[in-house]
């Protein structure tokens, strides 16, 4: 918190120049800053505190958070410049006003860079020369005699032999000066920005063995323009040293510019200026401003590619969840045989084993046998079956014994290997093999997506672009506001719950998601919400941030089974009171509940956003928010690359969205590519705009490259119409309608904007 009254100053401007930012009220940012200085979480504020906070979403919230540590970190900086500029004795009035008034980091270190303690140079080597004088009367350019005048500077015990070494200091000098200027290096990044390119090149000899770089042998493309995903694969490129890559606008306009702002005239002072310039935008400025732009737009691909990233696996977490079920769950093999497992409703693994359907007719019926007596002993529910090799294999396997009543889905498998080998899967299961434990983790992401992933490192999943080549401490923050933003949109089940789940629930953490696992290991299923408080280390603050997100079935209370907040309990059973009712009767009967008379309810700490989402929870408590799942299964007899064929129309599922385009699983052990321009027949920006992870979709076949493993798909309509044909007789079978199909002139409806695509908008508002 604030302490002195600079302090306070700087906060009051934060909170009216992040309002002004987010077009919200200075009290609301005010409001939020506080508690978020409390500790308290962002899911917490945005749900429990918008009476606070005016009813700031969860979006907002944590805009307001990062900016105002941007603007912090702005002061603290601003602070430290001030105090070395006063150590050095150089800070005048004009100066602080300067800098007090800068509102980037960037603007901040211009002004600051003539003054930065720096290691010699030829600029520092002329001035103890005594030079300065020279470069000063020269910048003036003045009509006089350059060479008399440089004269009077040579001295040989300085160094200065003759007119030229004069002169050529003086320029150093002017150069270092120019490339320094503040006002002109604002000017000059903006040239780099608005008319630079990007100029990458094959590296001599790296023709063969950088040739998925082909398409960058020789590329230009601006700054301005050039999309995340290739800045990102040019400078992986560069890395691997395959590719040179270059940065700048054309050398004319750079000098051009600079000679704008200091020829004054055409005299022999300003072509010495002249000659400064060139000097110092070849050897300092142009380098500077290469190495700045490649950090700006490295900082912006990551960004963009960290949003793409979040937003898959924001949508992969949020999958649909089949449920509790008897499951069956099976990681295919060749050679290696199938491994399989099968799971209780709660995800407890109650039997493995080792299947071969494909190794010989005599393995595969041994495996039959093996498949359906399991099924018929544990009343098998549904079958989870993973997409990797010999996955579609295996469910035609499956499909072929016509098991009564199974729904049998294929899984995304990535990153069960990843968890098999975990620190998490040997804790759990330490006499297991690690396929074994692959196999549990696809039947229970299957039951589960959120509880099974969020043990896994999100750059595991398969989501995302170019996720190992952008900052990892900013990736790692954006994914883990996007895992806690999810299992606390979901809630979490306190009794079933895994540690690795609990320890992203708002409050807790690790350490206390730990504790609370050791305690209902030691004393049982918790009954009410109020136990938590006697959990190790688990306080008054974590409990008021924690409490409203984790859900107790069966509770003792009915309350403990919804997502309203210990906090207004007292206010609900008053309600009830009122109504001469019970709490239950309320979560029951819609009528009472519209009966309710709310504004007799509101107070200074509870308004009517909180009491409408009271009510809300009452009619649905611990309601699930994520879609309801839905079965699906790839076209019979499309197995593999090779049967596939120009003109297939094909369901298929969307595993992976980037800039350019998303891939699609049509179960063939390739994921196709359909190309941001074959998404739709109108124009987008994004695929995002209309598709989403795990979306189910139609596609046509355009283009297969067995030999590169390509596969090229599109989703447009088609323009043209084909002829009608002769109707057949009609059957007394009502029509089947395709999965995805909707009337030709109705567009796809757009899935509402997710949290990190806003959080992604309203920082651009800060640039």
């Amino acid at each position: 918190m604030p302490t002195s009254q600079s302090e306070i100053e700087s906060m009051i401007n934060h909170d009216i120049k992040i309002a002004q930012e987010l077009a919200v009220s200075s009290k609301q940012v005010n409001a939020t800053i506080a508690l978020l200085d409390e500790g308290a979480t962002v899911p917490f504020i945005s749900r429990y505190r918008k009476e606070v906070t005016g009813s700031l979403d969860e979006v907002q919230v944590a805009a307001i958070r990062d900016r105002v540590q941007q603007l912090r970190d702005l002061d603290k900086r601003r602070e430290a410049i001030l105090k070395s500029l006063t150590d050095m004795g150089k800070l005048t009035p004009e100066l602080e006003a300067k800098i007090n008034a800068a509102e980037t980091m960037v603007l901040l270190e211009d002004i600051y860079l003539p003054y930065r303690p720096k290691r010699k140079t030829r600029a520092t080597a002329a001035r103890e020369k005594g030079l300065q004088p020279l470069a000063d009367v020269l910048l003036e350019q003045k009509n006089f005699d350059t060479e008399l005048e440089a004269g009077k500077y040579i001295d040989e015990e300085k160094g200065v032999k003759n007119i030229e070494e004069a002169l050529a200091g003086a320029r150093d000098i002017i150069a270092e000066y120019i490339s320094e200027h503040a006002e002109t290096r604002a000017k000059m990044r903006e040239l780099f920005t608005e008319k630079g390119t990007f100029q990458s090149k094959v590296a001599d000899g790296k023709e063969v063995e950088g040739i998925k770089y082909k398409d960058y042998f020789d590329w230009t493309e601006p700054v301005k323009s050039a999309p995340s995903h290739r800045i990102l694969a040019m400078r992986r490129g560069e890395k691997e040293e395959i590719l040179w890559l270059d940065i700048k606008p054309t050398e004319e306009e750079a000098i051009d510019l600079l000679e704008r702002e200091f020829v004054k005239g055409r005299n022999g002072a300003s072509s010495q200026v002249g000659l400064a310039i060139s000097d110092g935008y070849k050897r300092l400025l142009k380098p500077s401003m290469e190495t700045e732009i490649r950090l700006l737009t490295k900082k912006k691909a990551d960004e963009e590619a960290i949003r793409v990233f979040a937003e898959n696996a924001r949508q992969l977490l949020l999958g649909a969840p089949l449920g509790q079920k008897r499951m069956m769950a099976i990681d295919p093999g060749f050679r290696t045989g199938c491994k399989l497992v099968v799971l209780d409703e709660q995800g407890q693994l109650l039997e493995n084993t080792a299947i071969y359907p494909h190794t010989g007719a005599g393995q595969a019926k041994e495996a039959e046998k093996t498949v359906q007596h399991l099924f018929e002993r544990y009343k098998i529910e549904a079958i989870a079956i993973g997409n990797g090799t010999a996955g579609r294999e295996t469910e035609v396997f499956v499909r072929n014994l016509n098991l009564p009543g199974a729904v049998i889905v294929m899984v995304n498998e990535s990153g069960a290997s990843i968890y098999s080998a975990s620190d998490v899967a040997r804790e759990e299961f330490p006499d297991k093999d690690i396929t074994v434990r692959g196999a549990v983790s696809i039947g229970r992401r299957l039951m589960d997506p959120l509880a099974e992933l969020v043990k896994i490192d999100p750059k595991s999943i398969g989501v995302g672009q170019y996720q190992h080549d952008v900052d990892q401490n900013k990736l790692q923050t954006s994914l883990d506001d996007t895992v806690i933003s999810c299992v606390n949109a979901v809630g979490v089940e306190l009794n079933t719950a895994s540690k690795q789940i609990l320890a992203y629930v708002s409050g807790l953490g690790p350490q206390l998601a730990q504790n609370i696992v050791e305690y209902r290991n030691q004393n049982g299923a918790f009954k009410r919400r109020d136990q938590l408080k006697k959990v190790a280390r688990l306080g008054d603050k974590a409990y008021e941030q924690a409490a409203g997100f984790l859900r107790i079935r069966g509770a003792e209370n009915p309350l403990d089974t919804s997502a309203v907040h210990p906090e207004r309990y007292a206010l609900v059973e008053q309600m009830a009171k009122d109504m001469n009712c019970k709490v239950q009767d309320l979560m029951h009967d819609d009528k009472l509940r519209k009966s309710i008379p709310l504004q007799r309810y509101i107070s200074e700490t509870v308004g009517l956003p909180t009491l409408n989402d009271i009510m809300a929870e009452l009619a649905k408590p611990g309601r699930d928010p994520r879609e309801q799942f839905e079965a699906f299964s790839f076209t019979d007899g499309v197995n593999g690359i090779n049967d596939l064929k120009v003109g297939m129309k094909l369901p298929g599922i969307v595993t992976n969205i980037t800039a350019f385009g998303a891939f699609v699983d049509i179960g063939v052990h390739q994921d196709g590519l359909v190309h941001l321009s074959q998404i739709t027949n109108r124009f987008i920006k994004d695929p995002n705009e209309v598709l989403k992870v795990h979306q189910k979709v139609e596609v046509t076949v355009t283009e297969v490259d067995a030999n590169r493993k390509r596969i090229s798909l599109s989703m447009k309509e088609n323009e043209k119409r084909e002829a009608p044909v002769a109707a057949k007789p009609r059957d007394n079978r009502p029509a089947q309608k395709p999965f995805n199909q909707r009337p030709a002139n109705k567009p796809a409806p757009e899935p509402e904007m997710d949290m990190m695509s806003k959080l992604a908008a309203l920082k651009n508002k800060f640039k």
